[in-house]
Formats: structure tokens, sequence, C-alpha cells
């Protein structure tokens, strides 16, 4: 980030630059600096918030390249079934079919009924 809040209000560095700050400006030379300033953070929120983004669709993305009508085994991490131990029942059951693609990684499958 090249512009951080405080070089934002005080124009200079935290603590890279001369700690001496000159505040004898005028009404005008103010209110444009802070224009320039308005529109230099709302530019480095823009380049955050796609940064951000960016790293966050990074884990988010099919990496197995699943598709609809395509098999795929379904975890029991977060099926709660009433079994009398969650250690010896199955970690996966069986392939089922996706019938559809919800979002990136999410899957609607076609399920049997019992």
């Amino acid at each position: 980030m090249e512009y951080i809040p405080f070089k934002l209000n005080f124009e200079r560095h935290l603590w890279k630059e001369n700690l001496i700050v000159q505040m004898e400006l005028k009404l005008e030379e103010f209110l444009i600096g802070l224009q320039r300033d308005w529109e230099k953070a709302t530019k480095s929120m823009e380049i955050a918030k796609e940064v951000m983004k960016r790293q966050f669709d990074k884990k988010r993305q099919n990496p197995q390249g699943l598709k609809a009508r395509g098999n795929v085994w379904l975890e029991a991490r977060n099926i709660h079934l009433n079994k009398p131990s969650k250690k010896l029942d199955q970690k996966r059951y069986r392939p089922f079919r996706i019938s559809k693609n919800i979002g990136l990684g999410a899957f609607q499958l076609e399920l049997l009924e019992e």
C-alpha cells in the first residue's frame, strides 16, 4: 500500500521522513489536497479489495474440474446420523452423481431416498 492513513493525514510517512510538520496552508490548498488524498485513498482501497478477492478466490476454485453428470464420493464429515459411535462409522459414502453446479466448489448431488 502506498498510502497509509497517517501519510494521508500528515503528508509524510510515519517513520521514514522528516518529523517537522508544516500546517501553514491556505484553505483552498487544504481542500485541494484533501480531495486528492481522498481519491488516492479510494484508489488504494479498491486495489486492496481486488487483491483480497483474488486471494479469497484462490481457495474456492474447482481444482478437480468436476462437472455435472460426474460422480463424486460424499464425505461423512458434516452428516449426523443416529449411530452409536462416529469413530466406527464410514468416512465416505458411495459415489453420487452431480446434478448441478451451485457455486465455486459446491454441487448438488442426486441422493437416494432411504
